[in-house]
């Protein structure tokens, strides 16, 4: 090779390669990976980077599902402080949901205000979600032409009225279109029926209760029984129910196409721990009791679950309610875009679940998803998205200085173990002048 024409040479005592963690040396020409070597490769470039010894290379994560909110919300979040925070935690692509800005992503117009919105204020590279609602099937494939990822729906109220539910006849019909073109339909799946008006009040037990495991299950089954009929291939979203993973085993045994998410908030915190009147864990569905959070590890290291990202839904802190801690008045939501892998390293190590394994869920099986074949791996050809982390390190989470727009987390002081030194976007530092590129589904 020419080392001449290299821009960038990582050099790194451990690195996940494949798999597994190895020293390597990573070369980078125009924004790609053109070099995977050994860690004394004779390479040589404009600029290169030794690895201390306590830190990581990883490829950088992607994060497929994010509520950036702009416009129409932009004071819940925007595109300039998500992709900041994005960048801060490693991940280096994220993929936008069609609510809870306004327009939502519903028709091709919307999908066009959200990139004007997006345009030249982006730390990474961002793509975007269209939304199916009551109404707009004849839509969906303009959307899938346009560049959206595919669609996503909900079978109970959302939360803001722009964005209605589909009921069964709605999903079918949307099934079918989407089904049609060979995209993806991805589903916030829990049932009306089995969820009732949560009790105004501080504990976390009446929030819960509202929303049992039943109406993830009954959401589930219906959504797996309509796209075995359909063909269509579905994406279950933030599984916080383990309950429901024997029905999508038995569905994928039938040859249905369905893939699943779960969260870091799922598998990091128990509704045991949650003290009455703190908000800022209330997220739907729920977290719930601890033995399910075991579940769930079990599922993702079984190959249950096939991804883990964050659903970072942040809003204003008066939305939170955070003065009366009042559960049933708060936004449901959870800002972890920034915290997302230290999150989830804290839980596994315990777990003794090896680092690689943690990078697979969270950068390349995200990638998968979505098909974006240049993303989730060090590996030649790929864009050279990496991040540099340090696995024995340790922080308290400070919610002011967390780089998305409002002060809410629920990892706020809580210790983490795992920090984002450095992050690259194609081989540039993802910290300063917005580099990020909005992305479309035929650019992958």
């Amino acid at each position: 090779m020419n080392d001449a024409d290299l821009d960038l040479v990582v050099r790194a005592r451990q690195a996940v390669v494949d798999g597994a963690l190895r020293p390597c040396s990573v070369g980078v020409r125009a924004g790609r990976i053109v070099a995977v070597a050994a860690h004394d490769a004779a390479l040589a470039a404009a600029e290169v980077t030794d690895l201390a010894a306590d830190e990581v290379l990883l490829p950088g994560l992607v994060d497929t599902h994010v509520h950036v909110n702009e416009p129409g919300r932009t004071e819940w979040e925007g595109f300039a402080t998500a992709t900041a925070a994005a960048a801060a935690g490693g991940v280096t692509t994220i993929i936008d949901m069609p609510l809870n800005s306004i327009p939502p992503t519903c028709d091709v117009p919307a999908l066009e205000i959200k990139r004007k919105s997006a345009a030249g204020r982006c730390q990474v590279d961002v793509g975007f979600w269209g939304g199916a609602i009551p109404g707009n099937a004849a839509e969906l494939r303009p959307l899938h032409e346009a560049g959206a990822f595919g669609f996503k729906c909900f079978l109970l109220p959302s939360g803001v009225d722009e964005f209605p539910p589909l009921d069964e006849d709605g999903l079918e019909l949307a099934m079918r279109e989407i089904a049609a073109f060979d995209g993806l339909l991805i589903v916030h799946a829990e049932d009306a029926r089995d969820v009732t008006e949560a009790p105004h009040g501080r504990e976390y037990a009446g929030f819960l209760g509202s929303r049992p495991p039943a109406a993830e299950q009954r959401a589930i089954e219906t959504l797996l029984e309509t796209a075995g009929r359909t063909g269509v291939r579905v994406h279950v979203l933030h599984l916080s129910s383990a309950a429901a993973l024997p029905a999508i085993g038995a569905a994928r045994d039938r040859g249905v196409r369905v893939s699943v998410e779960t969260c870091p908030h799922y598998l990091s915190f128990a509704a045991e721990d949650i003290p009455d009147g703190a908000t800022w864990f209330k997220c739907c569905p729920p977290i719930r009791g601890a033995a399910n959070r075991d579940a769930l590890w079990q599922g993702l290291r079984a190959g249950q679950i096939d991804c883990v990202v964050s659903d970072h839904s942040p809003c204003t802190a008066e939305l939170k309610h955070a003065e009366d801690g009042d559960f049933a008045a708060a936004w449901g939501g959870i800002s972890s875009l920034q915290l997302g892998l230290s999150a989830v390293w804290t839980a596994a190590r315990q777990r003794d679940v090896p680092l690689a394994e943690v990078v697979d869920w969270m950068s390349a099986r995200p990638a998968a998803l979505c098909g974006l074949a240049r993303k989730g791996a060090l590996a030649v050809g790929r864009d050279a998205d990496m991040c540099v982390f340090a696995p024995e390190a340790s922080f308290v989470v400070d919610a002011a200085v967390l780089r998305h727009r409002n002060a809410v987390s629920a990892y706020d002081g809580k210790r983490l173990t795992g920090a984002v030194r450095r992050t690259w976007l194609r081989g540039g530092p993802a910290d300063g002048e917005p580099a990020g590129r909005l992305i479309t589904r035929s650019q992958t």
